[in-house]
């Protein structure tokens, strides 16, 4: 048997903290459930240690970050919906909650929210106050869970929706890390060997300029433009750079842009894929919380991801108002997967949209896996492979003309 140390609360909210034994940590979790108590600490007791809490530093470490990310959201809703699930009302949930975070701003949140449900507001109106932390999506799942009685589910449901995203964003950071890593260092490195190496070199040789071979002479040029004009060339990436993102930011120039991601060869098959996963997921746990079905397609249109199948999904809203069925639009834009289109078709003849979507994004999240697996298996490859080929040139363009001294000291 192995001690733990454990802090809990009972369902009446009374806080307990002690001394518990039992195979193994899961098991004391469950010890403690048969008491009564949900766990909110529980750790291996140290000997002679007396269980305590750790108050929560006004004043954080610097290594602490202060913003508050989708990992911390999944956190809380993880939390809220475990404190649900064993029985707590929601005030006292929001306050046991608040007392686990250890980021500040996280924590203020949470006991501001819980101010507001104990002054009479909902928890769905709380969340409201802060739009950047609970999205629409999240906010309409808890109303409806609020108006239906079924937030304890509704909760679970945004659980496995925030996990489902958190994936897809740790995913999308892991396949981006190593290209970028590459690209950095082979740019530093075609940068050093242009503007410190080759002049040092070519210096060294003593060879007039036009008897140089042309590779070479194409390298001094280069060499001598980054040296004397590369502020400049610095400036015009950085306009550019500002009028790009000053363009993407307008309504056409977003549309376009997503509409030329969805074009890329490798990048575009995987955010479609995903976006399929996304809309599938989001639409049937919106639709069995009892989310009416126009009010569910402007909330999912928002999580799509894209401009050009967000504009989609206004049209097929505009098809449904006027007595379509939901099939029909999708199936014709071209832009959704024929199987999601056949999926959506068959759950509306039986009336079982949620299911079928819920069970089908469960296919479509394991096709945008293996796609998104490829894609970080093919993106790397192919930088690799263009950058080897840019610094074998940049290898022959040096050492020709050491060769060239070469040949023509032996041929003497």
């Amino acid at each position: 048997m192995i001690r733990f140390s454990y802090k809990a609360v009972s369902k009446d909210g009374t806080p307990a903290a002690g001394i518990i034994e039992a195979v193994d940590r899961k098991s004391a979790v469950s010890l403690l459930a048969q008491r009564g108590q949900f766990a909110l600490e529980i750790q291996e007791a140290v000997p002679g240690a007396a269980p305590q809490a750790a108050p929560l530093q006004e004043t954080q470490s610097l290594f602490v970050s202060n913003r508050i990310s989708s990992r911390d959201i999944l956190l809380v809703t993880e939390q809220i919906a475990t404190a649900l699930r064993a029985g707590l009302p929601i005030l006292q949930t929001l306050e046991i909650v608040a007392q686990q975070q250890n980021k500040l701003p996280a924590r203020r949140i949470l006991e501001q929210m819980a101010q507001a449900v104990r002054s009479g507001r909902s928890l769905s109106e709380a969340m409201a106050e802060y739009p950047a932390v609970f999205p629409a999506l999240y906010r309409s799942m808890v109303q409806v869970g609020e108006t239906g009685g079924i937030l304890e589910e509704t909760m679970q449901q945004l659980v496995r929706l925030l996990s489902r995203e958190h994936k897809i964003q740790s995913s999308f950071k892991n396949a981006s890390a190593y290209p970028i890593f590459v690209l950095t260092v082979g740019l530093i490195s075609i940068i050093v060997i242009l503007v410190w190496i080759l002049p040092q070199l070519i210096e060294a040789l003593g060879t007039e300029p036009s008897a140089l071979p042309l590779p070479t002479r194409i390298l001094m040029g280069t060499s001598h433009f980054l040296l004397y004009y590369g502020w400049l060339l610095a400036a015009g990436l950085t306009a550019a750079l500002y009028a790009f993102l000053r363009w993407k930011r307008t309504d056409e120039g977003l549309l376009q842009w997503d509409s030329f991601k969805l074009q890329v060869p490798l990048l575009g098959p995987v955010l479609r894929t995903l976006s399929v996963g996304r809309f599938a997921r989001t639409l049937g746990s919106l639709t069995k919380c009892g989310i009416p079905i126009l009010e569910a397609l402007h909330v999912v249109r928002d999580t799509l991801g894209n401009e050009v199948l967000a504009r989609q999904i206004d049209h097929v809203c505009e098809e449904v108002k006027a007595g379509s069925d939901l099939a029909r639009p999708l199936g014709q834009s071209g832009l959704f997967d024929p199987l999601l289109v056949q999926i959506v078709s068959i759950g509306e003849q039986t009336g079982k949209l949620d299911e079928m979507l819920l069970q089908a994004a469960d296919t479509f999240d394991e096709q945008a896996d293996s796609t998104l697996q490829r894609y970080m298996s093919l993106v790397p490859a192919l930088l690799i492979l263009m950058l080897a080929a840019v610094i074998f040139f940049l290898i022959a363009a040096t050492l020709l003309p050491v060769i060239g001294m070469d040949l023509s000291v032996f041929s003497r």
